[in-house]
């Protein structure tokens, strides 16, 4: 399946995305209705509701090492602290690198900060898990195109510095489900039943995150969504 080049570029490459076991053992409720935990794993996985019918647990990601993050239990990944540049306007104050989200595994980890953090977790359990509903046995995982990266916006020479330099932004390329398929932002946007997932997807992001870019803003985003947590006096940018 494909995969991505190094996060200075935003352009898919191949490389396998990780894969899921199907098997999930001792259930026992968690922070709520609708939560559960993998015996053993020590990982949160939710069952997602959808018209009054839940769907199948999510596997247990296997992240090593991964603990709760952002005093999340349902964020998982490891501690990073300061995250220092030489480029003024980069870096993060506090950052974390996340593995899982409620239980949806990233293609990579991700270095962001808490903030981003808390509303990816959000807009999987609002938006996403939602509008995928049961397709495919439901959300497996998401296919990150970039994350934390000291650039400017769209790489332009003398353009200002993006939110990924600041830890604020994460870049969304297909979403990955448990039957193995995939919902790509570059194949499927415009396209059938995928394509309105996606375009779902893309509305509920608009509002917890401050910016929403994909494939009907420019020919940078043609391949995938772009979130990211800055906030405007006028509300949230979304094209």
């Amino acid at each position: 399946m494909p995969g991505f080049a190094p996060e200075a570029s935003l352009r898919p490459v191949a490389r396998p995305f990780a894969q899921r076991t199907a098997s999930v053992t001792a259930v026992v409720p968690s922070r709520g209705a609708g939560a559960s935990m993998a015996g053993g794993g020590g990982e949160m996985i939710r069952q997602v509701s959808t018209r009054g019918q839940a769907t199948a647990p999510r596997p247990t990601p296997s992240t090593p090492r991964s603990a709760a993050l952002c005093g999340d239990g349902d964020i998982r990944g490891a501690k990073v602290g300061p995250v220092t540049a030489k480029v003024r306007g980069c870096g993060i104050d506090d950052g974390v690198k996340v593995h899982s989200v409620s239980g949806v595994l990233l293609s990579r980890p991700a270095l962001m900060d808490c903030r981003t953090a808390k509303t990816l977790k959000h807009w999987i359990e609002a938006g996403l898990d939602p509008a995928v509903g049961r397709r495919g046995g439901g959300v497996a995982g998401l296919r990150v195109a970039a994350d934390y990266s000291c650039r400017t916006r769209n790489h332009k020479k003398g353009a200002r510095i993006s939110e990924h330099g600041k830890g604020r932004a994460i870049d969304i390329s297909g979403i990955q489900l448990r039957d193995g398929t995939e919902i790509s932002v570059l194949d499927d946007w415009g396209r059938g039943r995928k394509g309105r997932i996606l375009q779902k997807v893309h509305r509920a992001a608009c509002g917890p995150f401050g910016t929403v870019l994909g494939p009907n803003s420019d020919r940078h985003h043609r391949d995938h969504f772009h979130f990211d947590t800055a906030r405007y006096r006028s509300g949230a940018y979304c094209r």
